[in-house]
């Protein structure tokens, strides 16, 4: 966007998120959201009210999309109205709607490696091993370079991962052999996983296109994408006896709660459970 077309209330806007330090694929959401609220209504977004936010909501709605994808939406509107316009009460009247509370995907140890046999390309390979090995999102991933890989402390360092937060996740000592490996293999001069062009990373756009079709070949549900593989990490620690707080860091997340979802679906650990149940003597009621 050049500086001729920069209206000054989108100026003003993404003043306010770099204000507030929101990282740039947030401000390019928000604006785009922002934009395309303002065309639909056919209005410069500041002369629309919390009724033209409602109907937008009930056009959203009415096209099919679900919760999970309107609430960033809803997000980025209420920064407009709340922070640039300056419209407190706007928090209100435009609510989060309640999202469904699904199991996370995960994968068995067996699936974990039928899914990375199928992945035939030396680096989309490593790449999926690191992710399952660190239990890294897929942005983070990406984003490595040689020198986050410390060795000595036996840490990869992450930096500026979700919420612009700094933390090391774990190197194991297979996935350090894997790593030396592979570097020794592609000899990266800054980033560890490169485009085609090397001064820029792998997109992660190619990264989950690499996964469907391991997905694919692998003969695994569909409904199986890179993040699987993280939430696939967090639950076999879990499974393993690791402290979830211990999980929470590895995971960086930022509240408990998002990693305590992961005893849900900790299949092993389920299972070690004796129910009440056992400790009682109960004779099986006769059949009618």
């Amino acid at each position: 966007m050049t500086e001729k077309m920069m209206t000054p209330l989108r100026q003003r806007m993404i003043d306010d998120m770099t204000i507030r330090n929101l990282s740039p694929s947030t401000k390019k959401i928000y604006v785009y959201v922002v934009a395309k609220f303002s065309r639909f209504h056919g209005r410069s977004p500041d002369k629309l009210t919390m009724e033209d936010v409602r109907d937008y909501r009930l056009h959203l709605i009415s096209r099919g999309y679900q919760a999970t994808s309107i609430n960033p939406i809803m997000g980025a509107l209420r920064f407009f109205y709340i922070t640039t316009l300056g419209q407190k009460d706007a928090a209100e009247q435009i609510p989060y709607a309640r999202t469904a509370d699904r199991l996370p995907a995960v994968l068995t140890g067996d699936e974990v490696t039928r899914f990375l046999k199928a992945v035939s390309d030396f680096k989309m390979r490593t790449l999926f091993i690191t992710i399952y090995a660190a239990g890294l999102r897929v942005s983070e991933a990406v984003a490595l370079t040689a020198k986050d890989i410390d060795s000595t402390r036996m840490v990869i360092v992450i930096r500026q991962g979700k919420g612009r937060k700094d933390r090391y996740a774990m190197l194991s000592e297979q996935l350090l052999a894997i790593l030396r490996k592979y570097w020794r293999h592609t000899r990266p001069p800054h980033w560890l996983f490169a485009g085609p062009d090397p001064s820029r990373p792998i997109t992660t756009r190619s990264v989950q296109r690499a996964c469907r079709e391991a997905v694919a070949a692998a003969r695994l549900d569909k409904s199986v994408t890179v993040h699987t593989l993280r939430h696939s990490f967090a639950t076999h620690l879990l499974e393993q006896g690791v402290d979830i707080r211990v999980i929470q860091d590895l995971l960086g997340h930022s509240n408990i709660s998002s990693t305590a979802r992961y005893t849900r679906v900790a299949i092993d650990t389920i299972r070690k459970i004796h129910s009440p149940l056992e400790r009682l003597t109960i004779e099986t009621p006769p059949s009618a």
